[in-house]
């Protein structure tokens, strides 16, 4: 493979937000230009938890609308949901016997997500890792784009990867793949409480920008954005435990392709009612334009579906190969 080649994946969780698009889908945008480039709709994460189904494959549809929306183009990348590469599963229960248990108790996210009551969280959500594994390593990605939260994960990507390897005497089958860290904002905080990640999954609405919210709703959103008294300062040590000010400064950075320090620069001294003004007609430019094409693009579900059914073939062609080569190495026969 002379191109490197990108995977990364994002949850049907439907109703996208500007969390997702900072942290994940821009950066998607960017990269197809550069690299040959794999995005999933990992729509098997999604089920560790209970998903109710009608709703699941509404989701689908509409990660798949706000991917093409942000500006994917499924000419230059593929675009397809993980459930119709069957390989995905099965390099994942592989990867389950290659994985060290050790390894999935040290995986933080999982403490996190199943709470006080781990015991009674379902065995998927323990070992989801190693699906993300299989997902990437199954189309011998050499590049995951990673925000912080993750980089654990990209870590035991590349440990699977190298005992695969060493157990099945295959030196270099499976490339140790590398992150690519975005250089400004990559995790995009709760407007309410900015010590939170902006999520779908908090009550509040006005704690996040939804991509298909409208342009009155954003000003609102941002106007009623917590922060504090003081004035914006001019050097990044003035934001030093002022997180509600960085999350806003760094949301305005990000959707303006410039640094925080540029920001700060430009909007030191000022009262934050004036820098809100800004932001608000910065996100509106950017994200109501997504939203509207989004809205648009969930009225022809054939089109979406033709798109979702043509990455899927794509994928399938470099799957299939992989994972026969994988069986042969393992000393698996598949007849069919």
């Amino acid at each position: 493979m002379d191109k490197k080649r990108v995977f990364s994946g994002v949850q049907p969780t439907g109703n996208l937000h500007l969390g997702n698009y900072l942290g994940a889908i821009k950066n998607f945008v960017d990269l197809q230009n550069k690299f040959e480039c794999v995005y999933c709709i990992v729509d098997l994460h999604a089920i560790t938890n209970r998903q109710d189904p009608t709703q699941l494959k509404s989701n689908i549809f509409e990660t798949a609308a706000s991917f093409i929306a942000s500006g994917l183009n499924p000419d230059k990348s593929i675009i397809f949901n993980q459930a119709s590469v069957p390989a995905h599963s099965e390099l994942a229960w592989i990867f389950n016997c290659v994985a060290r248990i050790g390894w999935m108790n040290r995986m933080t996210q999982f403490k996190e997500k199943a709470g006080a009551n781990k015991e009674n969280a379902s065995v998927g959500l323990m070992v989801y890792p190693n699906l993300m594994a299989a997902d990437i390593l199954l189309y011998k990605a050499t590049h995951v784009p990673v925000g912080e939260d993750q980089k654990q994960h990209l870590e035991l990507t590349r440990d699977i990867a190298k005992k695969f390897n060493n157990d099945f005497k295959s030196k270099d089958f499976f490339p140790i793949v590398e992150p690519l860290i975005p250089k400004e904002i990559s995790r995009v905080m709760n407007l309410r409480d900015a010590k939170k990640k902006m999520s779908k999954s908090e009550e509040s609405d006005y704690s996040r920008i939804n991509l298909k919210d409208e342009k009155e709703l954003i000003v609102q959103k941002i106007k009623k954005a917590t922060t504090d008294a003081q004035p914006i300062p001019s050097e990044l040590d003035g934001l030093k435990n002022r997180n509600e000010a960085l999350n806003l400064i760094s949301i305005y950075a990000s959707i303006n392709n410039t640094s925080v320090e540029k920001v700060l620069k430009q909007y030191g001294g000022k009262n934050f009612s004036d820098f809100k003004k800004s932001l608000s007609e910065s996100l509106i430019e950017t994200i109501c334009p997504i939203g509207q094409e989004i809205k648009k693009l969930l009225k022809d579900n054939n089109y979406l579906q033709g798109i979702l059914e043509n990455g899927s073939k794509k994928a399938n062609l470099i799957a299939k190969s992989n994972i026969q080569e994988i069986y042969n190495i393992i000393g698996l026969t598949k007849f069919s």
